[in-house]
């Protein structure tokens, strides 16, 4: 090898009576899109605008003793309809082809392209869901094709347009659209009139259309998509980057940034009455559950909610009552013994489903509206430096993932999904590291399904302290990210971890501004998790001054490779240890590179026996201590696509995977990670 390759990084109604209510506010209230365009530095790219705060408004209030998280004015859904349809809401879903034009100059609003009536034929089509990189730039997973062409480097502003043909059976209806993700940011508008904006590439929204649907007639909707450019110019020697202190990650990070309706979207009709989210908590022979419902109506609703805990729980359905006044939300309570209900663990991951059902009425009365959730019962704890699960300590044996393909990027399709996340189980792992952003739905789904753990990330990845302060005091899209991950993963049990950050700056003088960030994020995500999972991050260093802020500990640690030897692993871990004597410890990265196909000695960098030696020496040290260390996470199960000015001479394909990047080639680090977990296979 000639080349140094520089890889990665790296109110409420409960079952007693008892009611308190929180009024739905009008949208917006504080915080909105900004009014304005883009804008451009002189010869320099297209930046976007931002609000005081935040743009979707993401804030939690008390609904009589259960904090609930709204956007836009409303509870933030259950995002559940891109898979199971509830028989009393009706769905249509925008999972098609769009009209698409690229937007470089930030002349769109200006020309009315989110106005009905403007004219897209001319447009080009796109699939959505879909990564607009994937749509013109050929040899995007080689490592011969030249750097810097293609759809893959358009940057900027994007537009897409679709029609729909609204039911009028909607004009009784709550009606929301739903994206599971777009990036960077969306503004959406239907019929001209706008909707709203969100930020953040890997995060789930719906945005209510109230006063903007018209049922019974056609619609267009219109969505302006923004990412920005990640260098002023990507094939100059001395790249120079593109930053914006509000975004998360707010400068160019080892990643690709896929840009578009990367995840499916759709629009979904519910009852002016409506269980907007189940969360539900399963432990020690109950379920206990809280549905959280909105009403839209003029009128105060009088019912009942029955919880089903389903088929092999060995409970009963219970009915409560439910007492919501218009225009408001509220909780419902309910407690049910489920005594037959199997645990879930990685050995046997037995996962139920729970249903609630709302009905009009206190004794007989129409069903209203229906919302199922599934759910595991488990038992997790920390302490005395271990990490247990139902009682037992937990050792994780675990994978960073990257949650893309050459063919598809991040717009990934079933088949994809289970072939990749297939490697887990072949390998034995039982941990994927979502690094550094939440995943599609199907992830967590088939964590649950196949008994593979989970630590769920956000975009917090290599903040300075200027935007941990400015996310901290003012912005707000860090915590909303967090509070959103912990509100939409809630009731899976395979996620175990909430990661608040990776690899982010260190203030000095006992890091008040790196603290009081994680404490910040740290609190949202406890103030709506019912279950008390642990919270952890992937620090860039063993003497983080806040690891007492963490319930397990966690850091990136690259011995051997970028500093130290390998062998300094296990004197580290002794002493983090002594000074956290009751905390476990989660090494959340270790790694290092090879070219597939290069042989030669364990010592001589780059090879492929040098990759799996260095793995090795570092799992052995981590496991040998597991008295204290909660497990290893290797980086990375696959090749990634980078931007940020890695392995350029490969395309940017960052080659420090267990498989390559577009073959997805096991090389020798692959069997040597399968039998260090699995040594008696």
């Amino acid at each position: 090898m000639t080349e140094s390759i520089h890889p990665s990084r790296r109110t409420v109604v409960t079952a007693l009576g008892a009611a308190g209510f929180v009024a739905l506010p009008v949208w917006p209230e504080a915080a909105r899109a900004a009014d304005g365009t883009g804008v451009a530095a002189a010869n320099g790219p297209v930046l976007d605008t931002h609000p005081a705060t935040e743009p979707s408004g993401t804030l939690v209030r008390d609904l009589g003793g259960t904090n609930v998280v709204f956007q836009y004015g409303t509870v933030l859904p259950a995002f559940d309809g891109w898979r199971t349809h509830e028989p009393t809401r009706e769905y249509l879903s925008l999972d098609r082809k769009w009209r698409f034009c690229f937007d470089p100059a930030d002349q769109g609003l200006g020309e009315g392209r989110q106005s009905a009536h403007h004219d897209d034929r001319a447009w080009d089509l796109i699939d959505v869901p879909a990564a607009w990189d994937l749509l013109n730039t050929p040899g995007f997973g080689s490592e011969t094709t030249p750097f810097g062409k293609g759809t893959a480097f358009s940057d900027g502003y994007a537009w897409y347009r679709t029609t729909v043909d609204v039911p009028g059976s909607w004009r009784a209806r709550h009606v929301r659209i739903a994206f599971l993700a777009v990036g960077y940011s969306a503004e959406v508008w239907l019929d001209g009139t706008y909707l709203g904006k969100h930020e953040g590439a890997n995060s789930p929204f719906a945005l209510p259309v109230a006063g903007a649907l018209r049922p019974g007639t056609r619609q267009t909707i219109a969505v302006r998509v923004f990412r920005r450019a990640s260098y002023t110019d990507y094939t100059a020697a001395t790249p120079q980057p593109v930053t914006d202190d509000h975004e998360v990650p707010y400068k160019p990070v080892d990643y690709w940034p896929y840009a578009g309706l990367t995840r499916s979207a759709w629009i979904e009709a519910v009852p002016q009455v409506t269980i907007a989210k189940l969360l539900v908590v399963a432990e020690n022979g109950r379920l206990e559950a809280r549905a959280v419902v909105e009403n839209h109506g003029t009128a105060d609703f009088d019912g009942r909610l029955t919880l089903d805990p389903g088929r092999g729980s060995g409970g009963r359905p219970t009915v409560v009552a439910a007492r919501i006044a218009a225009r408001s939300a509220g909780v419902v309570r309910v407690s049910v013994g489920i005594p037959d209900a199997p645990r879930w663990s990685p050995a046997l991951p037995r996962t139920l489903t729970a249903r609630a059902t709302l009905a009009a009425g206190r004794s007989s009365g129409p069903r209203v509206d229906t919302l199922s959730s599934g759910y595991g019962v488990r038992e997790l704890t920390v302490g005395d430096a271990q990490l247990r699960l139902n009682n037992e300590p937990l050792f994780l044996k675990g994978l960073n993932w990257h949650e893309e393909t050459a063919a598809h990027g991040r717009a990934m399709t079933p088949a994809e999904y289970d072939r990749e996340l297939g490697h887990i189980t072949a390998l034995g792992a039982n941990l994927i590291r979502n690094c550094v952003y939440n995943r599609h739905p199907y992830v967590y789904d088939w964590a649950d399904a196949h008994g593979v753990t989970v630590m769920d990330d956000i975009d917090t990845m290599w903040l300075n302290t200027a935007q941990e302060k400015l996310q901290t005091e003012r912005y707000g899209l860090a915590r909303a990210q967090a509070l959103t991950m912990a509100w939409n993963q809630h009731n899976h049990p395979s996620v175990i971890l909430w990661g608040l950050q990776n690899e982010s700056e260190i203030d000095a003088d006992g890091a008040p501004v790196y603290r009081a960030w994680l404490a910040d994020l740290k609190a949202a995500v406890k103030s709506v998790d019912l279950t008390a999972r642990p919270v952890t991050w992937a620090s860039n260093t063993s003497n983080d001054p806040a690891f007492d802020l963490a319930d397990v500990i966690g850091f990136n640690e690259y011995f051997g490779y970028f500093y130290g030897k390998d062998s300094d692993l296990g004197p580290t871990l002794d002493a983090v240890h002594a000074k956290y004597p009751d905390k476990p410890i989660l090494i959340t990265e270790n790694g290092t590179w090879s070219v597939a196909g290069d042989h030669g000695p364990s010592t001589t960098q780059g090879m492929e026996e040098w990759q799996a030696a260095s793995f090795t020496a570092h799992w052995a040290q981590a496991a040998e201590r597991s008295e204290f260390v909660a497990g290893f996470t290797y980086w990375v199960l696959k090749d990634y696509k980078q931007r940020a000015g890695y392995n350029q001479s490969y395309n940017g394909i960052s080659v420090m995977g267990l498989l390559t990047f577009a073959e997805e080639r096991p090389k020798l680090v692959y069997d040597a990670f399968r039998k260090a977990v699995n040594p008696r296979s």
